[in-house]
Protein backbone atom coordinates (compact mmCIF):
# COMPACT_ATOMS: atom_id res chain seq x y z
CA UNK A 1 0.00 0.00 0.00
CA UNK A 2 3.00 2.01 1.21
CA UNK A 3 4.23 1.47 -2.48
CA UNK A 4 1.59 2.28 -4.43
CA UNK A 5 0.56 5.64 -2.19
CA UNK A 6 4.02 6.84 -3.61
CA UNK A 7 3.63 5.97 -7.00
CA UNK A 8 0.29 7.66 -7.19
CA UNK A 9 1.49 10.82 -6.18
CA UNK A 10 5.01 10.71 -8.17
CA UNK A 11 2.54 9.73 -10.76
CA UNK A 12 0.01 12.64 -10.38
CA UNK A 13 2.89 15.34 -9.51
CA UNK A 14 4.30 14.52 -12.95
CA UNK A 15 0.66 14.25 -14.87
CA UNK A 16 -0.08 18.07 -13.11
CA UNK A 17 3.02 19.56 -13.91
CA UNK A 18 2.97 18.77 -17.46
CA UNK A 19 -1.26 19.59 -17.85
CA UNK A 20 -0.33 23.29 -16.19
CA UNK A 21 2.23 23.53 -18.07
CA UNK A 22 0.06 22.97 -21.25
CA UNK A 23 -2.43 24.68 -19.40
CA UNK A 24 -0.08 28.21 -20.00
CA UNK A 25 -1.62 28.31 -23.88
CA UNK A 26 -5.24 26.43 -23.45
CA UNK A 27 -6.56 26.11 -19.55
CA UNK A 28 -7.59 22.34 -18.82
CA UNK A 29 -11.01 21.79 -16.93
CA UNK A 30 -11.15 19.70 -13.61
CA UNK A 31 -13.98 17.91 -11.67
CA UNK A 32 -14.61 19.57 -8.49
CA UNK A 33 -16.94 18.92 -5.61
CA UNK A 34 -17.67 21.72 -3.44
CA UNK A 35 -19.49 20.68 -0.08
CA UNK A 36 -22.05 23.41 0.92
CA UNK A 37 -24.29 26.05 -0.68
CA UNK A 38 -23.96 28.62 1.63
CA UNK A 39 -22.25 32.23 0.42
CA UNK A 40 -19.15 30.24 0.36
CA UNK A 41 -19.75 27.39 -1.06
CA UNK A 42 -22.50 28.10 -3.55
CA UNK A 43 -20.29 31.17 -4.94
CA UNK A 44 -17.16 29.22 -5.31
CA UNK A 45 -18.92 26.45 -7.04
CA UNK A 46 -20.76 28.89 -9.79
CA UNK A 47 -17.79 30.47 -10.38
CA UNK A 48 -14.97 27.69 -10.84
CA UNK A 49 -17.89 26.54 -13.36
CA UNK A 50 -17.66 29.75 -14.99
CA UNK A 51 -14.11 29.64 -15.15
CA UNK A 52 -14.65 26.42 -17.25
CA UNK A 53 -14.32 23.68 -14.76
CA UNK A 54 -17.06 20.98 -13.94
CA UNK A 55 -18.64 21.66 -10.86
CA UNK A 56 -21.22 19.63 -8.32
CA UNK A 57 -22.59 21.32 -5.68
CA UNK A 58 -23.30 19.15 -2.54
CA UNK A 59 -25.99 20.03 0.36
CA UNK A 60 -27.12 17.59 3.08
CA UNK A 61 -30.54 20.20 3.06
CA UNK A 62 -32.26 18.26 -0.12
CA UNK A 63 -34.86 21.03 0.24
CA UNK A 64 -32.03 23.73 -1.28
CA UNK A 65 -30.85 21.46 -3.62
CA UNK A 66 -34.35 20.34 -5.62
CA UNK A 67 -34.76 24.33 -5.30
CA UNK A 68 -31.36 25.16 -6.75
CA UNK A 69 -31.93 22.77 -8.97
CA UNK A 70 -35.30 24.54 -9.97
CA UNK A 71 -33.56 28.15 -10.25
CA UNK A 72 -34.51 29.35 -6.96
CA UNK A 73 -31.29 30.77 -5.32
CA UNK A 74 -31.01 30.80 -1.98
CA UNK A 75 -29.36 34.20 -1.17
CA UNK A 76 -28.92 37.50 -2.55
CA UNK A 77 -26.03 38.19 -4.10
CA UNK A 78 -25.41 40.51 -7.32
CA UNK A 79 -24.43 38.34 -10.41
CA UNK A 80 -25.01 35.20 -8.73
CA UNK A 81 -28.05 33.61 -10.01
CA UNK A 82 -27.60 35.08 -13.52
CA UNK A 83 -23.79 32.75 -13.21
CA UNK A 84 -25.87 30.23 -12.16
CA UNK A 85 -28.18 29.80 -14.85
CA UNK A 86 -25.53 29.95 -17.42
CA UNK A 87 -23.89 27.09 -16.16
CA UNK A 88 -26.44 24.95 -15.34
CA UNK A 89 -27.69 25.42 -18.82
CA UNK A 90 -23.37 24.50 -19.96
CA UNK A 91 -24.01 21.81 -18.47
CA UNK A 92 -21.09 22.49 -16.07
CA UNK A 93 -22.85 23.24 -12.53
CA UNK A 94 -24.65 20.45 -10.74
CA UNK A 95 -26.35 20.20 -7.78
CA UNK A 96 -26.95 17.32 -5.41
CA UNK A 97 -27.24 15.30 -2.42
CA UNK A 98 -25.30 12.41 -2.93
CA UNK A 99 -21.47 12.01 -1.65
CA UNK A 100 -21.12 8.98 -3.39
CA UNK A 101 -21.74 9.71 -6.67
CA UNK A 102 -20.36 13.55 -6.35
CA UNK A 103 -16.61 11.70 -4.87
CA UNK A 104 -16.60 8.91 -7.63
CA UNK A 105 -16.28 11.80 -10.18
CA UNK A 106 -14.13 14.68 -8.70
CA UNK A 107 -10.69 14.63 -8.29
CA UNK A 108 -10.53 17.82 -6.21
CA UNK A 109 -13.25 18.47 -2.79
CA UNK A 110 -13.55 21.66 -1.28
CA UNK A 111 -15.37 22.22 2.38
CA UNK A 112 -17.22 25.60 2.68
CA UNK A 113 -19.83 24.48 5.01
CA UNK A 114 -20.97 26.57 8.22
CA UNK A 115 -18.42 27.17 11.21
CA UNK A 116 -20.95 29.21 13.74
CA UNK A 117 -20.07 30.29 17.40
CA UNK A 118 -20.46 27.76 20.07
CA UNK A 119 -21.73 29.57 23.41
CA UNK A 120 -18.24 30.30 24.40
CA UNK A 121 -17.01 32.08 21.28
CA UNK A 122 -15.26 28.95 20.04
CA UNK A 123 -15.51 27.72 16.48
CA UNK A 124 -17.82 24.61 16.04
CA UNK A 125 -16.40 22.52 13.52
CA UNK A 126 -19.04 19.79 13.68
CA UNK A 127 -20.09 20.46 10.14
CA UNK A 128 -16.70 20.52 8.99
CA UNK A 129 -16.03 16.80 10.44
CA UNK A 130 -18.98 15.73 8.66
CA UNK A 131 -17.93 16.66 5.47
CA UNK A 132 -15.05 15.04 6.16
CA UNK A 133 -16.55 11.90 7.46
CA UNK A 134 -18.55 11.54 4.54
CA UNK A 135 -15.46 11.88 2.14
CA UNK A 136 -13.53 9.32 4.06
CA UNK A 137 -16.41 6.73 3.49
CA UNK A 138 -16.83 7.34 0.05
CA UNK A 139 -13.02 8.03 -1.45
CA UNK A 140 -12.61 5.36 -4.56
CA UNK A 141 -8.82 7.09 -4.83
CA UNK A 142 -6.93 10.17 -5.06
CA UNK A 143 -8.29 13.22 -3.36
CA UNK A 144 -7.02 16.62 -2.77
CA UNK A 145 -9.13 17.91 0.37
CA UNK A 146 -9.62 21.62 -0.11
CA UNK A 147 -10.81 23.25 3.01
CA UNK A 148 -12.59 26.87 2.79
CA UNK A 149 -14.73 27.00 6.00
CA UNK A 150 -13.33 29.28 8.21
CA UNK A 151 -11.58 27.09 11.51
CA UNK A 152 -9.26 27.42 14.19
CA UNK A 153 -5.61 27.32 13.65
CA UNK A 154 -4.79 23.23 13.63
CA UNK A 155 -8.39 21.94 12.38
CA UNK A 156 -6.38 20.96 9.30
CA UNK A 157 -4.21 18.44 11.00
CA UNK A 158 -7.46 17.32 12.80
CA UNK A 159 -9.22 16.90 10.00
CA UNK A 160 -6.31 14.85 7.92
CA UNK A 161 -6.22 12.16 11.19
CA UNK A 162 -10.05 12.34 11.32
CA UNK A 163 -10.28 11.07 7.19
CA UNK A 164 -6.76 8.27 8.29
CA UNK A 165 -8.72 7.07 10.60
CA UNK A 166 -12.11 6.38 8.71
CA UNK A 167 -10.05 4.50 6.00
CA UNK A 168 -8.22 2.42 8.31
CA UNK A 169 -11.13 1.54 9.55
CA UNK A 170 -12.20 0.67 6.11
CA UNK A 171 -9.35 -1.40 5.38
CA UNK A 172 -7.92 0.79 2.73
CA UNK A 173 -5.43 3.24 2.10
CA UNK A 174 -6.29 5.37 -0.85
CA UNK A 175 -3.61 8.96 -0.72
CA UNK A 176 -5.10 12.17 -0.06
CA UNK A 177 -3.90 15.85 0.40
CA UNK A 178 -5.13 18.40 2.70
CA UNK A 179 -5.08 21.67 1.30
CA UNK A 180 -6.21 24.95 3.59
CA UNK A 181 -7.67 27.45 0.80
CA UNK A 182 -9.14 30.48 2.96
CA UNK A 183 -11.81 32.65 1.51
CA UNK A 184 -12.25 36.68 1.62
CA UNK A 185 -15.26 37.16 -0.25
CA UNK A 186 -17.15 40.26 0.28
CA UNK A 187 -20.87 40.20 0.67
CA UNK A 188 -22.16 41.95 -1.75
CA UNK A 189 -19.46 42.11 -4.11
CA UNK A 190 -18.85 38.34 -3.74
CA UNK A 191 -19.15 37.03 -7.28
CA UNK A 192 -16.51 39.85 -8.47
CA UNK A 193 -14.13 38.69 -5.35
CA UNK A 194 -14.12 35.63 -6.70
CA UNK A 195 -13.58 35.63 -10.43
CA UNK A 196 -10.88 38.32 -9.73
CA UNK A 197 -9.03 37.64 -6.62
CA UNK A 198 -6.55 40.16 -5.54
CA UNK A 199 -4.63 37.28 -3.77
CA UNK A 200 -5.00 32.79 -3.27
CA UNK A 201 -3.60 32.01 -0.38
CA UNK A 202 -2.54 28.31 -0.33
CA UNK A 203 -1.61 26.35 2.33
CA UNK A 204 -0.31 22.81 1.09
CA UNK A 205 2.39 20.12 2.28
CA UNK A 206 3.69 18.68 -1.01
CA UNK A 207 4.02 19.92 -4.60
CA UNK A 208 1.27 17.45 -5.70
CA UNK A 209 -1.30 19.60 -4.08
CA UNK A 210 0.36 22.91 -4.79
CA UNK A 211 0.54 21.64 -8.84
CA UNK A 212 -3.65 20.61 -8.92
CA UNK A 213 -3.67 24.03 -7.03
CA UNK A 214 -2.09 26.15 -9.77
CA UNK A 215 -4.14 24.31 -12.38
CA UNK A 216 -7.70 25.10 -10.48
CA UNK A 217 -7.01 28.42 -10.59
CA UNK A 218 -4.65 28.74 -13.85
CA UNK A 219 -8.14 29.82 -15.49
CA UNK A 220 -8.67 32.95 -13.48
CA UNK A 221 -5.76 33.76 -14.59
CA UNK A 222 -3.85 35.24 -11.62
CA UNK A 223 -0.19 36.76 -11.92
CA UNK A 224 2.27 34.07 -10.36
CA UNK A 225 2.77 36.41 -7.03
CA UNK A 226 -1.02 36.52 -6.24
CA UNK A 227 -0.99 32.98 -5.88
CA UNK A 228 0.85 32.61 -1.83
CA UNK A 229 2.06 29.11 -0.77
CA UNK A 230 2.74 28.60 2.64
CA UNK A 231 2.07 25.84 5.72
CA UNK A 232 -1.40 24.72 6.05
CA UNK A 233 -1.78 26.50 9.68
CA UNK A 234 -0.02 30.02 8.80
CA UNK A 235 -2.98 29.99 6.12
CA UNK A 236 -5.61 29.17 8.46
CA UNK A 237 -4.42 31.77 10.58
CA UNK A 238 -4.27 34.34 7.56
CA UNK A 239 -8.08 34.25 6.89
CA UNK A 240 -8.63 35.21 10.71
CA UNK A 241 -5.64 38.37 10.78
CA UNK A 242 -7.27 39.49 7.72
CA UNK A 243 -10.75 40.14 8.76
CA UNK A 244 -9.13 40.41 12.78
CA UNK A 245 -7.29 43.64 10.56
CA UNK A 246 -10.29 44.83 9.10
CA UNK A 247 -12.60 44.81 12.37
CA UNK A 248 -9.46 46.35 13.81
CA UNK A 249 -9.74 49.46 11.69
CA UNK A 250 -13.87 50.05 12.62
CA UNK A 251 -13.71 49.65 15.90
CA UNK A 252 -11.00 51.98 16.02
CA UNK A 253 -12.31 54.60 13.90
CA UNK A 254 -15.92 54.07 15.74
CA UNK A 255 -13.93 54.93 19.33
CA UNK A 256 -12.55 57.88 17.38
CA UNK A 257 -15.69 59.00 16.11
CA UNK A 258 -17.36 59.14 19.67
CA UNK A 259 -14.20 61.20 20.84
CA UNK A 260 -14.86 63.52 17.82
CA UNK A 261 -18.54 64.12 19.01
CA UNK A 262 -17.44 65.59 22.42
CA UNK A 263 -13.84 67.52 21.66
CA UNK A 264 -15.77 69.28 18.41
CA UNK A 265 -13.59 67.35 15.74
CA UNK A 266 -15.38 66.07 12.27
CA UNK A 267 -14.84 62.14 12.38
CA UNK A 268 -15.41 62.28 8.33
CA UNK A 269 -13.01 65.21 8.10
CA UNK A 270 -10.47 63.22 9.91
CA UNK A 271 -10.98 60.02 8.19
CA UNK A 272 -9.91 61.66 4.86
CA UNK A 273 -6.66 62.76 6.42
CA UNK A 274 -5.41 59.63 7.95
CA UNK A 275 -6.63 58.07 4.46
CA UNK A 276 -4.52 59.63 2.61
CA UNK A 277 -1.57 58.43 4.41
CA UNK A 278 -0.22 55.81 2.25
CA UNK A 279 0.62 53.88 5.45
CA UNK A 280 -2.92 53.61 6.14
CA UNK A 281 -5.34 53.83 3.13
CA UNK A 282 -9.18 54.30 2.74
CA UNK A 283 -10.19 51.31 3.60
CA UNK A 284 -12.67 50.16 6.28
CA UNK A 285 -12.05 53.84 7.68
CA UNK A 286 -16.05 54.59 8.15
CA UNK A 287 -17.71 55.01 11.20
CA UNK A 288 -20.66 53.43 11.74
CA UNK A 289 -23.15 51.94 13.66
CA UNK A 290 -20.81 48.24 14.34
CA UNK A 291 -19.96 45.60 12.16
CA UNK A 292 -22.13 42.30 11.53
CA UNK A 293 -22.35 39.65 9.08
CA UNK A 294 -21.40 36.22 8.91
CA UNK A 295 -17.35 36.96 9.64
CA UNK A 296 -16.36 39.51 11.51
CA UNK A 297 -18.09 39.10 14.77
CA UNK A 298 -17.80 35.77 14.46
CA UNK A 299 -14.01 35.09 14.30
CA UNK A 300 -13.20 37.97 16.68
CA UNK A 301 -14.56 35.60 19.44
CA UNK A 302 -13.06 32.58 18.11
CA UNK A 303 -9.70 34.37 17.91
CA UNK A 304 -10.24 34.77 21.43
CA UNK A 305 -11.00 31.15 22.17
CA UNK A 306 -8.04 29.81 20.64
CA UNK A 307 -6.04 32.14 22.45
CA UNK A 308 -7.66 31.60 25.61
CA UNK A 309 -6.80 27.90 25.12
CA UNK A 310 -3.36 28.32 24.83
CA UNK A 311 -3.19 30.84 27.94
CA UNK A 312 -2.45 33.81 26.00
CA UNK A 313 -3.94 37.11 26.10
CA UNK A 314 -5.45 39.18 23.65
CA UNK A 315 -6.74 42.56 24.65
CA UNK A 316 -6.82 44.37 21.87
CA UNK A 317 -9.47 41.66 20.05
CA UNK A 318 -10.98 41.81 23.23
CA UNK A 319 -11.14 45.74 23.07
CA UNK A 320 -12.37 45.40 19.23
CA UNK A 321 -15.33 43.09 20.03
CA UNK A 322 -16.39 45.48 23.16
CA UNK A 323 -16.07 48.94 21.27
CA UNK A 324 -18.49 46.74 18.96
CA UNK A 325 -21.18 45.94 21.15
CA UNK A 326 -20.83 49.69 22.54
CA UNK A 327 -21.68 51.04 18.88
CA UNK A 328 -24.23 49.33 18.18
CA UNK A 329 -26.54 50.67 21.33
CA UNK A 330 -25.14 54.42 19.68
CA UNK A 331 -28.18 55.20 17.51
CA UNK A 332 -30.48 54.12 19.49
CA UNK A 333 -29.36 56.36 22.55
CA UNK A 334 -28.95 59.51 20.69
CA UNK A 335 -32.37 58.93 19.05
CA UNK A 336 -33.85 58.09 22.79
CA UNK A 337 -32.30 61.18 24.49
CA UNK A 338 -33.18 63.68 21.30
CA UNK A 339 -36.71 62.97 22.53
CA UNK A 340 -35.87 62.57 26.10
CA UNK A 341 -38.48 59.54 25.86
CA UNK A 342 -39.07 57.93 22.56
CA UNK A 343 -42.09 55.82 24.10
CA UNK A 344 -44.99 56.31 21.82
CA UNK A 345 -42.44 58.13 18.98
CA UNK A 346 -42.42 56.40 15.57
CA UNK A 347 -39.01 55.80 13.88
CA UNK A 348 -38.38 54.73 10.22
CA UNK A 349 -35.44 52.81 9.97
CA UNK A 350 -34.41 52.93 6.40
CA UNK A 351 -31.64 49.88 5.63
CA UNK A 352 -31.88 46.41 8.25
CA UNK A 353 -29.11 43.84 6.09
CA UNK A 354 -25.92 44.35 7.95
CA UNK A 355 -24.54 45.92 4.69
CA UNK A 356 -25.63 47.07 1.08
CA UNK A 357 -26.20 44.50 -1.78
CA UNK A 358 -27.00 41.52 0.13
CA UNK A 359 -30.12 40.47 2.53
CA UNK A 360 -27.68 38.75 5.40
CA UNK A 361 -29.11 39.64 8.48
CA UNK A 362 -26.68 37.69 10.15
CA UNK A 363 -25.25 39.94 13.95
CA UNK A 364 -26.38 42.88 11.67
CA UNK A 365 -26.59 46.11 13.85
CA UNK A 366 -30.24 47.01 12.94
CA UNK A 367 -31.48 44.14 14.84
CA UNK A 368 -29.68 45.78 18.07
CA UNK A 369 -31.55 49.18 17.92
CA UNK A 370 -35.14 47.29 16.40
CA UNK A 371 -34.71 45.59 20.05
CA UNK A 372 -33.66 49.03 22.25
CA UNK A 373 -35.92 51.11 20.22
CA UNK A 374 -39.20 48.48 20.78
CA UNK A 375 -38.02 47.89 24.14
CA UNK A 376 -38.00 51.53 24.92
CA UNK A 377 -41.71 51.82 23.82
CA UNK A 378 -40.94 53.28 20.11
CA UNK A 379 -43.17 52.34 17.02
CA UNK A 380 -41.02 51.22 13.74
CA UNK A 381 -41.58 51.59 10.31
CA UNK A 382 -38.89 49.21 8.68
CA UNK A 383 -38.09 48.94 5.22
CA UNK A 384 -34.67 47.60 3.36
CA UNK A 385 -34.55 47.04 -0.59
CA UNK A 386 -33.75 43.41 -0.54
CA UNK A 387 -33.48 42.09 3.28
CA UNK A 388 -37.73 42.20 4.26
CA UNK A 389 -38.21 38.19 3.81
CA UNK A 390 -35.13 37.43 5.90
CA UNK A 391 -35.96 40.27 8.29
CA UNK A 392 -39.48 38.73 8.63
CA UNK A 393 -38.23 35.76 9.50
CA UNK A 394 -35.92 36.99 12.27
CA UNK A 395 -38.27 39.47 14.06
CA UNK A 396 -41.13 38.74 16.28
CA UNK A 397 -44.71 39.68 15.33
CA UNK A 398 -45.21 42.98 17.25
CA UNK A 399 -48.19 45.61 16.30
CA UNK A 400 -44.80 48.16 17.37
CA UNK A 401 -42.91 46.52 14.01
CA UNK A 402 -44.73 47.68 10.23
CA UNK A 403 -43.22 46.62 6.98
CA UNK A 404 -43.20 49.24 4.57
CA UNK A 405 -42.75 48.67 0.57
CA UNK A 406 -40.53 51.93 0.37
CA UNK A 407 -38.55 54.29 2.05
CA UNK A 408 -40.95 57.16 1.30
CA UNK A 409 -43.91 54.34 2.51
CA UNK A 410 -41.53 54.05 6.00
CA UNK A 411 -41.20 58.03 6.44
CA UNK A 412 -45.16 58.41 6.17
CA UNK A 413 -46.07 59.76 9.95
CA UNK A 414 -42.44 59.26 11.31
CA UNK A 415 -40.86 61.47 13.65
CA UNK A 416 -37.58 60.79 13.03
CA UNK A 417 -35.67 58.48 10.53
CA UNK A 418 -32.59 56.78 11.16
CA UNK A 419 -30.37 55.08 8.30
CA UNK A 420 -29.11 51.93 9.04
CA UNK A 421 -27.43 50.64 6.14
CA UNK A 422 -25.93 52.67 2.80
CA UNK A 423 -27.91 51.13 0.08
CA UNK A 424 -26.95 53.30 -2.65
CA UNK A 425 -30.34 54.21 -3.66
CA UNK A 426 -30.59 56.20 0.20
CA UNK A 427 -27.55 58.39 -1.04
CA UNK A 428 -30.41 60.16 -3.79
CA UNK A 429 -33.46 60.64 -1.32
CA UNK A 430 -35.73 63.30 -2.58
CA UNK A 431 -36.11 64.84 0.79
CA UNK A 432 -38.97 67.45 -0.08
CA UNK A 433 -40.81 64.38 -0.35
CA UNK A 434 -39.29 62.86 2.72
CA UNK A 435 -40.00 65.74 4.96
CA UNK A 436 -43.86 66.41 3.24
CA UNK A 437 -44.31 62.73 4.56
CA UNK A 438 -42.91 63.32 8.12
CA UNK A 439 -44.29 64.42 11.18
CA UNK A 440 -41.04 64.97 12.53
CA UNK A 441 -37.87 66.51 11.02
CA UNK A 442 -35.01 64.29 12.81
CA UNK A 443 -32.60 62.62 10.70
CA UNK A 444 -30.24 60.03 12.67
CA UNK A 445 -27.84 59.12 9.85
CA UNK A 446 -25.94 56.11 11.21
CA UNK A 447 -23.62 55.83 7.92
CA UNK A 448 -22.65 59.50 7.68
CA UNK A 449 -24.16 59.41 3.90
CA UNK A 450 -25.36 62.84 4.29
CA UNK A 451 -23.94 66.37 4.65
CA UNK A 452 -25.47 67.86 7.52
CA UNK A 453 -25.47 71.07 6.61
CA UNK A 454 -27.34 70.30 3.08
CA UNK A 455 -29.85 68.50 4.98
CA UNK A 456 -30.40 71.22 7.44
CA UNK A 457 -31.03 73.91 4.92
CA UNK A 458 -33.91 71.55 3.55
CA UNK A 459 -35.41 71.73 6.82
CA UNK A 460 -34.24 68.60 8.71
CA UNK A 461 -32.10 68.19 12.21
CA UNK A 462 -29.48 66.16 11.70
CA UNK A 463 -27.55 63.85 14.03
CA UNK A 464 -24.54 61.74 12.39
CA UNK A 465 -21.58 59.70 13.88
CA UNK A 466 -18.31 61.65 14.99
CA UNK A 467 -20.18 64.34 13.59
CA UNK A 468 -20.16 67.90 15.91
Amino acid sequence: MLVLRIFTALFLSLTVSLTAESSQHNNSSMNLLVIGTGYVGLVTGACFAEMGHHVICLDIDSDKIEKLKQGVIPIFEPGLEEIIKRNVQAGRLTFTTNYKESLTNSLACFIAVATPSDENGSCDIQYVLNAATEIAKHMNGYKLIVNKSTIPVGTGKLIQAHIQNILKERSVDYPFDMVSNPEFLKEGTAVSDCLNPDRIILGVENQTAASIMKEIYSSFTLTPDRIIMMDVPSAEMTKYAANAMLASRISFMNELAGLCEILGANINNVRIGIGADNRIGKQFLHPGIGFGGSCFPKDILALQAMAEAVNYDVPLLKAIETINVRQKKVLANKINSYFNNVKGKTIALFGLSFKPDTDDMREAPSLQIIAELLAKGAILRLYDPIAMEKALQLLPKNPHLIFCQSEYEAATGADAIAILTEWKQFRFLDFERIRSKMKGKAIFDGRNLYQPQELRTKGFEYFGIGVP
